[in-house]
């Protein structure tokens, strides 16, 4: 296989994914590469790495042969200021997208990818006025696990078999291919942000919400009892905007968001979970004693879990509210014994599709839900 020859490396000590060990490494440079080396590496199961920052969330895989790491997969292919559209290889951090006076409006944290950012489907605190990371996502190009390249939305108008590719791989954890390229709307960028910090509970969201100030932001964190709102816009306009929330809430106004902004609540190691709830239930779910922070504007909140039990209960918790809980992330002892995503709708249809794309199970085996 010259190809794995010429771009795989023997697997190091730190080539582990969720305590799996790999036994080879590779980097391609580009969807060209990418492609050849999937072909070569039909008989190998294959997860995909960008900057780490989330490789041990969901299950770990049940075999690992290779590696695919998208550090070299870096840089803007195309910024179409004009049309508002940018095209971003899947290996660039989110940090390093400079667009001149448009931003791309994802938050993730320090060193996370495009491409980590889009498998995960992970959004910060912005997706309240910008949207979630599918919603921003426009046009997706992948290598399917035969190898072949296939390009959905964007500025390209080919699909592949009615799949709208973006919606299916936003979430799916590297089980239906590899993303190389992903093309995303953008915004002009703000000329001033904003935030106000106030003692209060998550009820005082919904105060925020009906003042129609347009925060890009409203976060809530039970450990300390603060919510923040980010403001942006002009100066003018955020000056007003922001004295008003700060009047409305008792808060002061600031340059920089609290140290817990975007910060998950869970210690390394530790056991993480999302929680999504009805916007009406967040302040059910924000009061009932537990540790969350997350977007109380948008319903969607992330705790730390003591163990087990503490998991079972915010889970149901979450049911109970009409919404659901996924564990992202534990350590190996619970999280071989534990249901890490919980109940979920339309599994058999979920099959389906992994069937349909990679029938070997070889992208990510067992890494997703339901054992995908």
């Amino acid at each position: 296989m010259p190809v794995l020859d010429d771009l795989a490396r023997p697997a190091g000590e730190h080539d582990v994914v969720g305590g799996v060990p790999a036994r080879l490494v590779a980097a391609p440079a580009d969807t060209g590469e990418a492609a050849e080396l999937i072909k070569a590496a039909q008989d190998l199961t294959v997860v995909v790495r960008g900057a780490g920052t989330k490789i041990d969330w969901g299950v770990p895989p049940r075999t690992l042969d290779l590696i695919i790491d998208t550090r070299r997969l870096t840089g803007v292919v195309e910024h179409a200021a004009g049309d508002l559209i940018t095209v971003v290889r899947a290996g660039t951090p989110l940090a390093e997208i400079e667009l001149g006076d448009q931003v791309l409006a994802l938050d993730g944290p320090a060193g996370s990818t495009v491409g980590g950012t889009v498998a995960t489907g992970t959004s910060g605190p912005r997706r309240l006025h910008y949207g979630s990371v599918r919603d921003l996502l426009i046009g997706i190009t992948v290598v399917r696990p035969d190898g072949k390249v296939a390009k959905s939305g964007g500025k390209v108008v080919k699909n592949v078999a009615g799949y709208d590719l973006g919606k299916l791989f936003t979430g799916s954890y590297g089980t239906l291919g590899l993303i190389t390229e992903c093309a995303f709307r953008l915004h002009p960028r703000p000329r001033v942000a904003s935030y106000v910090v106030a003692k209060a509970t998550a009820t005082d969201a919904a105060r925020v919400r009906e003042a129609r100030v347009a925060p890009a932001a409203v976060e809530y964190d039970s450990t300390t009892g603060e919510l923040a709102v980010l403001i942006e816009g002009t100066a003018e306009g955020v000056r007003e905007r922001a004295a008003l929330i700060a009047k409305l809430l008792g808060g002061d106004v600031a340059d920089d968001p609290p140290g817990w902004w975007g910060v998950d609540p869970w210690p390394a190691g530790g056991i993480g979970m999302k929680l999504s709830v009805p916007l009406s239930k967040v302040p059910e779910l924000a009061g009932g004693g537990d540790p969350v922070r997350g977007s109380a504007g948008t319903g969607v909140l992330y705790a730390g879990a003591a163990g087990i039990t503490e998991v079972e209960r915010l889970r149901a918790r979450c049911v109970r509210l009409g919404g659901h809980a996924v564990v992202l992330t534990a350590p190996p002892e619970v999280r071989d014994i534990l249901d890490m995503w919980g109940p979920v709708q339309g599994l058999a249809l979920m099959r389906r599709v992994k069937d349909q794309f990679d029938p070997g199970h070889r992208f990510a085996p067992g890494r997703f839900v339901g054992g995908i």
